[in-house]
């Protein structure tokens, strides 16, 4: 019943509705037969899924829609395989349902990037430290930060869009391998459903997976880049950092201990993504399958709009967050103040004004930050005297940095600099 309902009935009907509107057209189905097959479809058209006699006793849900019809109808319900194979409704309606809920996603990574670029623009100016492995890295802004996760996320709504061009094209009319005689023209078909033209090639029409491969690693590459900043922000959030906090209706309160908020929405993400790459990797592993076979598609009907839908429920829950996150600037600042992410910066100085290599201008920079932290300076103190120690005991000689003024390799708004062209 999962399977039934999430390739919807009525996109099964409207299948079966254009095609035999098609035969009408070109006279292949008796009039009266043509007019009651479309008046029982579009009776089962107003019912709910819920509603329609579906019996897994009989299989799939062909096989329960063709009992029903012939109950109703007779042997009039035969003319519905004129020229297609008993899979075609269900390939053209999975088409329609996944072309629609790709256009939704992308609506929702738009929302999504739109949010979060506004919260990018609102601190623009929000200094703190950039991490790699959970380390201060070099100075940088919020802003700047937060727009990494901006361009990810554009990028696969554009594959997206990519894909969906590709799943806007018909296979109605191909028959099982090498079309039919019956439909010479594929183009009504097509037209009637939105699409935008006929899979040229029959057996590829009836049989292509490769594109719901696409979609599924897409919308896998999307969570997974949401991931990656909820993962973020869920650090951020603790205590230990507090550059952010999530706003209550994306938390959730400890049973036992008073004192947490727990960022519960962040777990939802980030275990989301883990279900998207598992349904990825076993819609591969079914797809694997010889050619012309049922194995592949047959978990496509569920797999890809179930995956699709909570890519899309997703999405819409980290626009939430970002668009409510609140950001402690004081304490990234304090945080950046304290740290030695000039460290780059100096060396790169020492470059530029020294004529040293630089690896030795590294091996410098990190023998004074060592000896800095050791003695409790951050690196906003770090002097050319210290730099000059560091140089006597790494290289064996002074560099003459003593005198030298090092404010604009140690402000960290000096050094963001590079920033304003991005």
């Amino acid at each position: 019943r999962a399977v039934f309902q999430a390739v919807d009935l009525a996109l099964l009907n409207l299948a079966d509705i254009a095609h035999v509107l098609d035969l009408l057209r070109r006279g292949l189905v008796p009039a009266p037969a043509g007019r009651d097959l479309i008046r029982l479809l579009l009776e089962v058209e107003q019912m709910d899924a819920e509603d329609f006699p579906y019996d897994p006793e009989f299989g799939e849900p062909y096989n329960s829609r063709e009992r029903f019809f012939v109950a109703r109808l007779g042997k009039v319900a035969g003319w519905l395989h004129a020229g297609r194979p008993r899979r075609e409704a269900a390939r053209i309606a999975l088409r329609i349902y996944v072309r629609d809920q790709l256009l939704e996603l992308v609506s929702e990574v738009e929302r999504f990037s739109r949010g979060a670029t506004a919260l990018a623009s609102r601190h623009v100016d929000t200094l703190m430290p950039d991490q790699t492995y959970l380390q201060q890295a070099q100075p940088s802004t919020f802003g700047h930060y937060v727009l990494s996760f901006v361009y990810p996320a554009v990028r696969d709504a554009r594959r997206l869009l990519e894909e969906f061009d590709d799943l806007n094209r018909s296979p109605a009319g191909a028959g099982c391998v090498n079309g039919t005689r019956l439909l010479d023209d594929r183009t009504y078909v097509a037209a009637a459903l939105g699409f935008d033209e006929v899979i040229e090639h029959t057996r590829d029409a009836m049989w292509q997976i490769d594109g719901l491969i696409h979609v599924l690693a897409s919308a896998a590459s999307l969570l997974s880049t949401q991931s990656k900043l909820a993962e973020d922000l869920e650090i951020w959030s603790s205590n230990e950092f507090d550059f952010v906090a999530l706003a209550d209706g994306y938390t959730r309160s400890s049973i036992l201990m008073p004192q947490k908020r727990n960022p519960y929405s962040l777990s939802i993400v980030r275990g989301a993504s883990g279900v998207l790459i598992g349904r990825l990797t076993g819609f591969l592993a079914v797809a694997k399958s010889p050619s012309a076979r049922g194995d592949n598609l047959i978990f496509a009907y569920g797999e890809v709009p179930r995956a699709l839908d909570l890519a899309i429920r997703v999405t819409r829950l980290m626009t939430g967050v970002v668009g409510t996150l609140q950001v402690n600037v004081d304490r990234m600042a304090h945080a950046l103040d304290d740290g030695y992410t000039q460290a780059t910066d100096l060396s790169e100085f020492i470059v530029q004004t020294c004529n040293v290599d630089y690896r030795s201008a590294y091996d410098v920079v990190g023998w004074a930050v060592r000896k800095a932290s050791n003695e409790g300076i951050p690196g906003r103190q770090i002097t050319g005297a210290m730099l000059d120690e560091a140089a006597i005991a790494v290289i064996g000689e002074r560099l003459g940095l003593a005198a030298t003024d090092l404010e604009p390799a140690r402000r960290p708004r000096q050094l963001l600099l590079p920033l304003d062209d991005v």
